[in-house]
């Protein structure tokens, strides 16, 4: 019994370090997609806060592929009244991709 939890505290120290480490490059990306130009972790910038992108999308099943199809594709936005394309990612991988998504959910 004492084996198993210890095993268990392993296991789940290991998920916490990776998670930590995935959330660590997804912050990376970020700054150099320039994502951080507009956006920002809990206030709104030119363009709204991954808080407020995490509210609108908590409990919808399309959350995910809604955002990488946003981030992937340079749709147009409204900036300030404008019209404007949207910066894509400057990735091309959809791990490192899915991760950035997973760390603007997570807030």
């Amino acid at each position: 019994m004492k084996k198993l939890s210890l095993s268990l505290i392993a296991i789940a120290a290991l998920a916490v370090g990776a998670s930590t480490a995935a959330f660590a490059d997804a912050e990376g990306l970020l700054k150099t997609s320039k994502c951080t130009k507009c956006h920002a972790a809990d206030k709104d910038k030119s363009g709204p806060s991954w808080k407020k992108v995490a509210e609108k999308y908590k409990g919808k099943a399309d959350a995910e592929a809604k955002l990488f199809t946003h981030v992937t594709t340079g749709p147009k936005v409204k900036i300030d009244g404008e019209e404007e394309t949207h910066a894509k990612i400057k990735s091309t991988d959809e791990a490192a991709i899915k991760e950035v998504i997973g760390f603007i959910l997570k807030h």
